[in-house]
């Protein structure tokens, strides 16, 4: 017999919101390095949140040499986060279809993808008490 174990809500450090407009600025500005640096502070925010994930480390080699894969696991964790505390996650892996192949359509599905996934994670450090 098999023995389901429930996952509790996370209890760590809360995350820090961040500006979707001034991230994708700072994406364009720095002709995309910022991207990595969102990937690195997201994914360490949430493994520190929650005690599971890839974290920072891992998240930033994965984007920096298998990038393709980033927008699928980034929106699969955030999603996972409002599961942990049995709500409905308005993102999930399936979100990353948004960037690829979303490319294709004009090159707006990267953007779509992101304000997605960020505006979902900066919901989820605000419903614990962040403010800008």
């Amino acid at each position: 017999m098999a023995v389901v174990q429930a996952r509790q809500p996370a209890t760590g450090p809360i995350g820090t919101v961040r500006g979707t407009a001034t991230c994708v600025l700072l994406c364009v500005v720095t002709l995309g390095i910022y991207s990595a640096v969102w990937y690195y502070q997201a994914h360490e925010e949430m493994k520190r949140h929650t005690g599971e994930g890839l974290g920072g480390g891992i998240a930033l080699v994965l984007a920096l040499f298998a990038g393709f894969v980033m927008p699928f696991l980034s929106s699969s964790e955030v999603g996972a986060m409002y599961a942990r505390r049995g709500q409905t996650p308005p993102v999930s892996g399936a979100t990353g279809l948004w960037y690829l192949p979303g490319i294709l359509l004009l090159g707006v599905g990267p953007l779509v993808w992101f304000v997605k996934t960020n505006n979902a994670l900066n919901e989820y450090w605000a419903s614990l008490g962040v403010t800008r």
